[in-house]
């Protein structure tokens, strides 16, 4: 045949070959000719894209094998349960073969129901009402009138067909599952896990990513927690209760520029926090203890430690330097991180201002959260956060984030 048709529906379904595979095959193909037919639909090719197109390119002669389909349902079939039993397609892709097949495949049966139902109706019609008085009075006369109906063809057909499609994909039903889950939320990301561009659970995080955010940042969702006056991500440093220490060198630096707070007055304020919500606690060594205890105070739960490593840092007489500072992770609720990538618990990052945290940090927290965020006695204003402290507002308020 001289001329076949390339039907871009068929040719989609026809996961790519990764470099390597089409390297050895347009290999082969040059050395030994195109070993195997192309199968072919009337002139439209149905099976063997890839060889068609390296022989077509090379000018290597090819031999086609003519099938029948009843129609075009039938035929996209047919490609899928190819795809299917491929050796060389990840659990991924053969699973999203799979589902896909078992879609089409119930759209099949779905039709087959339907014309029967058709065929059936044309030889007698049935009387509706008749037919619902006879049901309601055997169900009377049987004392199943409160018994719970059965479940549809259609409900008791899916874990069937899901059973169905991880034997024939040779992968697990939990598979199939999360296949359907990714092809119903997000059409595109599972074109990308047919095609193996991407891995199946990477599109899972991407879907659940979305989902987060788009709770998280609706506007409705924005404008009710700004009525409530609550925030999902909290960063606070609080004027922990210090003093400076007297020195020589400067005689006249005996106060911080910033009023301090004690203990019982830092754990009565009230976390503008909403339902789930985030939260780093920013402390020191000397007040890591408290630090915990404001976190029980405020009812939050304690998660993990991030770890800012400075450059240098404050060295008591006799002890170590201390040269980092803690920002203890805790959460109300359940928040979700939208991504968990880069995420370590430590990291350097350079001095600033005093009691001025460093942007990678807030880079990080910008990154992984999404709603509503605030800075609580920060000391200058943060891209992405309202902040509430004397010098970062220009007075005792709350400064939106722009």
């Amino acid at each position: 045949m001289s001329s076949l048709v390339i039907d871009p529906e068929f040719k989609a379904l026809i996961p790519p070959l990764r470099p390597d595979e089409r390297a050895e095959l347009e290999s082969s193909i040059a050395f030994s000719g195109c070993r195997d037919p192309l199968t072919v639909w009337g002139d439209v090719l149905v099976d063997g894209h890839n060889r068609h197109e390296i022989c077509t390119r090379l000018g290597v002669p090819f031999a086609v094998v003519p099938t029948q389909f009843d129609d075009r349902l039938d035929a996209l079939i047919w490609i899928r349960r190819n795809q299917v039993s491929r050796r060389n397609l990840t659990d991924a892709q053969r699973g999203m073969n799979a589902y896909w097949l078992g879609e089409l495949e119930s759209e099949k049966a779905r039709k087959e129901k339907a014309r029967r139902a058709g065929e059936a109706g044309g030889r007698g019609r049935s009387n509706p009402a008749k037919n619902s008085l006879v049901i309601a009075s055997i169900t009377k006369l049987s004392g199943k009138a409160d018994q719970p109906t059965a479940k549809t063809d259609c409900e008791k057909s899916k874990p069937r067909v899901r059973t169905k499609a991880a034997k024939a994909a040779g992968v697990s039903e939990r598979t199939i599952q999360q296949c359907g889950f990714v092809a119903k939320a997000s059409p595109e990301l599972a074109e990308k896990v047919g095609t193996g561009e991407i891995t199946l659970p990477a599109a899972i995080r991407e879907i659940k990513r979305a989902e987060v955010i788009q709770k998280l940042d609706s506007v409705e969702a924005r404008e009710q927690k700004e009525l409530a006056g609550e925030y999902d991500v909290i960063v606070i440093d609080p004027p922990w209760p210090m003093q400076k220490i007297e020195r020589d060198v400067a005689p006249n630096q005996v106060a911080f520029e910033y009023p301090v707070m004690k203990e019982a007055e830092i754990a009565a304020l009230k976390m503008p926090a909403a339902e789930d919500c985030h939260m780093w606690l920013w402390t020191t060594h000397k007040f890591l203890p408290m630090a915990m205890r404001l976190l029980d105070a405020w009812r939050f739960k304690y998660v993990c430690t991030f770890v800012w490593h400075k450059p240098g840092g404050f060295q008591p007489i006799g002890l170590p330097q201390y040269n980092c500072e803690f920002a203890l992770y805790a959460r109300k609720g359940s928040p979700k991180f939208i991504d968990t990538k880069a995420l370590p618990v430590c990291f350097n990052a350079p001095r600033g201002a005093h009691s001025e945290k460093p942007e990678h940090f807030y880079d990080v927290v910008r990154r992984v959260t999404a709603g509503r965020r605030i800075d609580i006695f920060n000391r200058r204003a943060i891209d992405g956060f309202d902040v509430w402290g004397k010098e970062a507002s220009g007075d005792e308020g709350i400064r939106n984030a722009s």
